[in-house]
Parts: structure tokens; C-alpha cells; sequence
């Protein structure tokens, strides 16, 4: 975003909290077209082409950035790309075989571990933030909240 306000807290909590239901809904979809197509890798290509076509849409109303901004960039920050495709072959094959609900909550319980070693230790240029024990129990009440929401009867 550049000039005008900047969003409150509040505005960034809302949009990652649709973000993360989204999450679940692309879980389910994509698996669902993977069984219908009998391959996760032929669902997760079409996802990942039709995401391109509106990323690439996007960039171009935006602007894309001056080659020089690329100069210098760590490698490291491309293997996202490595990442998202993992994660999206590893929810499409798995929903169908465990379910969505304990497929995401395996995801969170990875993404509640991640994110806690990425903050505490500022990785990759991340805003720093001590894991203190209040934060240790705030995610170990996460993690058991999402186990027991999860639990198999």
C-alpha cells in the first residue's frame, strides 16, 4: 500500500483470518478436483496455472517492479515457491485419505511451531518476538484447542 493510512491491526487480523478459512475451502476443492481427475499433480498444476494468470493479471495493473529490485535478493526468499508446492500436493493427496478437518489441523499445528521459532528467532528478517512462557502456554492452548476440535470420538 503506498500513501494514505496505514490499516490498523484489527483490518491485517480480519483479512488473514478470511485468508485462513480460505485454506481449508482450497483444501477441499483442490482435492476434490484431484479425485475427479485421479491426480493431485494434474489438480495442484491447474490450480497453480490459474493462480499464475491472476497473479500475472494483478502485477501488470500494478506495476511490476524495476529490474534492479531484483539484484541481490537471497536465494532463500525464492523457496517459498518450493514450499507452497509442497504444502499444495501434500493437501490435495492427503484430504481424501484423513479428512479436511485433520488435515488442516495438522497444518496448524506445523504453522503454530513455525511461526513461534520464526518470531522468537527473527528468521529470514521476520519481526522479532521473544518466546516467552506466557507464549509457550498461549500455544500449547492452541495446539490443545485444535487437537480437541479435531479428536477423533
Amino acid at each position: 500500500m503506498s500513501g494514505g493510512a496505514q490499516p490498523s491491526f484489527t483490518a491485517f487480523a480480519a483479512l488473514m483470518f478470511v485468508a485462513g478459512m480460505g485454506i481449508p475451502l482450497m483444501a477441499t476443492l483442490n482435492a476434490g478436483l484431484g479425485q475427479h481427475l485421479q491426480s493431485p499433480v494434474a489438480a495442484s498444476t491447474i490450480l497453480f496455472a490459474l493462480a499464475l494468470a491472476v497473479t500475472a493479471a494483478i502485477l501488470a495493473l500494478g506495476g511490476v517492479p524495476a529490474r534492479a529490485a531484483f539484484t541481490g535478493v537471497p536465494w532463500y526468499f525464492y523457496a517459498g515457491a518450493v514450499l507452497v508446492v509442497f504444502y499444495l500436493l501434500s493437501i490435495t493427496w492427503t484430504t481424501p485419505r484423513i479428512g479436511v478437518g485433520n488435515a488442516v489441523f495438522f497444518v496448524l499445528l506445523g504453522q503454530l511451531v513455525a511461526a513461534a521459532a520464526i518470531d522468537h528467532f527473527g528468521w529470514f528478517g521476520a519481526i522479532r518476538s521473544e518466546l516467552t512462557l506466557r507464549r509457550v502456554a498461549g500455544l500449547a492452548v492452541m495446539a490443545i484447542g485444535v487437537y480437541l476440535a479435531r479428536k477423533p470420538r
